[in-house]
């Protein structure tokens, strides 16, 4: 069954707008898990404008399902990932003042730097993921590179799947089969919401993670964390 990670950033982004520390992050993450998510996601950025260093640290020793940090594998970010020991580490290519992640890594171009990263973390016990679309040249050099999963930037998808569904998750299909085909785990992320995650989740079904954070925030707005947490996990069954 395909395991979904809830992304906090939204809820420090909240938190941070006044100050103090309502909501409460850790309590919100504690909660996640307990509503049946099963890991939590964090993408601490250098202006900690939303999840900062010490809500990662805090995380690491209360959580009991998978912990995924992802972020631009700077000195600092590497640092933290290597003192945390995540369960994953999820590389992607944003500069520091993106507002989110907006295209995969260009893993040819990057390759060497990619490959020390890989044997880096690797080495620390550390699973890795990187960021891709999904053209085939840019998973087969992830696997060149040495990691253990891609996560497929889905944001293309959910801008189609209005339009057209059909067309809309072909090219991530093809880009599954050459991720299993590779030997590779395969995660995904990035604009999926209640409307569209359950279509992809049909054509491919052997996704080991999708990451949600925003629209799942948003919806829990109105629905509530647990019954919202209820209704992602439904979409991936």
């Amino acid at each position: 069954m395909t395991k979904l990670s809830v992304n906090i950033n939204k809820v420090a982004t909240l938190r941070n707008a006044r100050g103090g520390n309502n909501p409460d992050v850790i309590k919100v993450a504690l909660d996640c898990e307990a509503f049946g998510a099963e890991g939590i996601t964090v993408h601490p950025r250098p202006d900690e404008r939303h999840i900062r260093r010490s809500d990662v640290y805090a995380l690491r020793p209360l959580l009991t399902t998978e912990f995924n940090i992802e972020g631009y594998p700077s000195p600092e970010f590497i640092d933290l990932v290597l003192k945390v020991k995540p369960h994953q580490v999820t590389l992607v290519p944003d500069a520091p003042d993106q507002i989110t992640s907006n295209a995969g890594w260009d893993t040819k171009a990057n390759l060497s730097f990619l490959t020390e990263l890989m044997d880096t973390f690797g080495h620390a016990g550390i699973r890795t993921s990187i960021f891709v679309n999904t053209e085939r040249e840019m998973i087969e050099y992830a696997a060149k590179a040495g990691a253990d999963r891609v996560e497929l930037y889905t944001e293309p998808y959910a801008t189609l799947y209005p339009r057209n569904p059909e067309a809309a998750v072909a090219p991530f299909v093809e880009a599954a089969k050459v991720t299993r085909s590779l030997g590779m785990g395969l995660n995904a992320g990035h604009d999926l919401s209640l409307v569209n995650l359950k279509y992809m989740h049909d054509n491919i079904p052997w996704l080991d993670e999708v990451s949600i954070g925003h629209a799942l925030i948003s919806d829990a707005l109105y629905l509530g964390l647990k019954q919202t947490i209820e209704e992602y996990k439904n979409c991936l069954r």
